[in-house]
């Protein structure tokens, strides 16, 4: 999902390495990878709410998510909410959440129960239009599943509890291990850049206004560091 581009903001270490796509990844900077990834998760354990919202991104693992959470019965209707951004435009040209909801059909998800929001172009939008959506569906919302990939758990409860904040929030996503998400995008550099850029917005979006303020562990900012000085930037809020 995109995000909106803000200043460089304080902190960003000011000497750091140009790093080659293909270089390997050290034993060390997975185990700072690691640590990212399990901060990045909140450990919710899912339960039954008034709706879902599939945010929507380059990880169609979303989809799979929502489908398998809604055979559950948690919910008994999901939104998914979703644009295009420079990232999503090539693998899902009808749009993030109109692909979602095609994948979700696909997996025995009836179309009533799957309502549709496809202007949203970051986080914020990914919330607030789901609202209004669901609130033009007559849909009574006292708490909600946010359904997102599993590095980004952390930034979408920060962000719906900034601009939902009357909702119980409980976040989701598909449970892989690091290893295996790897995996399941076949860039291993990618990745590593997504964690650390999702950190940064972690770190910065309650300065900006776009999310509450959480408690980031030394240990947590530590690891966020060294991979930002070895060159896992790609990421990054842009200046």
């Amino acid at each position: 999902m995109g995000v909106l581009h803000h200043s460089r903001p304080a902190g960003h270490p000011g000497q750091r390495v140009t790093r080659p796509a293909d270089a390997a990844i050290t034993d060390e900077q997975w185990n700072d990878a690691r640590l990212m990834w399990g901060y990045h998760q909140m450990g919710h354990e899912p339960r039954r709410c008034s709706a879902a919202i599939g945010l929507g991104s380059h990880d169609l693992g979303v989809a799979t998510t929502a489908a398998d959470l809604y055979r559950t019965g948690l919910f008994p209707v999901l939104v998914f909410s979703g644009g295009n951004s420079p990232t999503t435009a090539a693998c899902f040209p009808r749009g993030e959440a109109v692909h979602y909801r095609e994948r979700a059909l696909e997996l025995g998800v009836p179309g009533e129960a799957i309502l549709v929001e496809p202007r949203a172009g970051n986080t914020g939008q990914n919330i607030a239009f789901s609202r209004e959506v669901l609130r033009e569906a007559a849909v009574e919302v006292d708490s909600v599943l946010l359904i997102s990939k599993p590095y980004m758990e952390r930034r979408a409860y920060a962000t719906c509890r900034k601009v939902w904040p009357e909702v119980d929030v409980v976040c989701a996503s598909e449970p892989l291990e690091l290893d295996d998400y790897v995996k399941s995008i076949g860039d291993e550099k990618l990745v590593v850049d997504m964690l650390v850029g999702d950190l940064q917005r972690v770190i910065e979006y309650p300065k900006l206004g776009f999310a509450i303020e959480q408690e980031v562990p030394e240990h947590i900012r530590a690891a966020y560091q060294r991979l930002l000085r070895a060159g896992f930037d790609s990421r990054l809020l842009k200046p």
